[in-house]
């Protein structure tokens, strides 16, 4: 694709996502991506993972394997997806299958900003106190 737009990026980089390629994931990237989310969210706690990833080869195991130990059978559909210049927001559903097969149904919210073709940063937004909810039960939120 000749001077993809950045919302072209973006919506390559989930099609991506899914190939759980950690190899084309981190191309995705630049060299000094950031994918900041929540402190103390409950998918970083409940993997011991940290909620602000630097650079592509940490994000990308993280979607091609790491997210994977907490969820499976993952089924996202997108509400919308907004573009101005270089900034993409993506806002979506994402539900999948915990451990033991309990049921994760969450809302999401993703900001990307594109930078020569490729992802700079994601600022990614939930719902954390239903997150913990889903993930440790009531009594943990």
């Amino acid at each position: 694709m000749n001077n993809p737009t950045a919302k072209d990026v973006v919506l390559n980089a989930w099609k991506t996502f899914s190939t759980r390629d950690a190899g084309q994931i981190a191309s995705l990237f630049t060299p000094d991506a950031e994918w900041i989310a929540p402190a103390r969210n409950a998918t970083a706690v409940a993997l011991d993972h940290t909620d602000h990833m630097i650079g592509p080869d940490q994000i990308a195991r993280f979607i091609a394997s790491e997210m994977h130990r907490l969820f499976s059978e993952i089924d996202i559909s997108f509400r919308a997806v907004h573009a101005d210049g270089d900034s993409v927001i993506v806002e979506e559903r994402m539900r999948a299958t915990l451990p033991e097969g309990r049921h994760y149904d969450n809302d999401y919210c993703f900001v990307f900003v594109v930078a020569g073709g490729r992802i700079k940063q994601v600022r990614e937004y939930m719902d954390t106190r239903k997150g913990w909810q889903m993930i440790f039960g009531e009594a943990a939120a």
